[in-house]
């Protein structure tokens, strides 16, 4: 691992560390690692359609709206090879708030994205991009290591106290 030394001014440094334990960051560095991490996806988002994503797309919509929900169910059909898993929630009597995991080339995911975002009565779209490189299943299914880690046949992840979520 690479360290890095940054130097901040006293009045961005408070606000900084007032913000990171506001999001439950230990310490500096992992906070600091996330903000790169958010830099590189935006600049990657912002490049060429190039490459491999996985992406989830949410938006809002009214489903009392006409043929609507319709629209929107014949749109992920459409592209039923970048859908993985669509997740449905009633918001309340008229809103639905829908969760759209998608996996394919770049270009298809932010082209299927911006039209869905683009239908009438669809609201709150929003896109978020992870970069991937692809991976041959074949491989993850023969337990080939891939990426500096392997993914052994039938073990469970290890849970420890440290990655524990609160």
């Amino acid at each position: 691992m690479e360290r890095l030394t940054i130097s901040l001014n006293d009045k961005l440094a408070e606000q900084f560390d007032l913000v990171m334990h506001k999001r439950g960051y230990f310490n500096r560095s992992e906070a600091v690692r996330d903000l790169i991490r958010d830099l590189l996806d935006t600049v990657h988002s912002e490049e060429p359609d190039e490459g491999h994503c996985i992406a989830t797309l949410s938006y809002v919509y009214n489903h009392h709206e006409s043929e609507l929900a319709s629209l929107l169910i014949a749109a992920q059909h459409d592209h039923h090879d970048l859908t993985v898993s669509t997740m449905h929630v009633h918001m309340d009597h008229d809103n639905c708030l829908e969760i759209v995991v998608l996996n394919g080339s770049t270009r298809k995911v932010k082209h299927f994205a911006q039209r869905v975002i683009a239908t009438r009565g669809v609201r709150h779209g929003k896109l978020h991009l992870l970069p991937v490189d692809f991976v041959d299943e074949r491989d993850a299914a023969r337990n080939v290591p891939h990426g500096g880690h392997a993914h052994p046949a039938h073990e469970p992840a290890e849970h420890t106290e440290d990655a524990a979520l609160v």
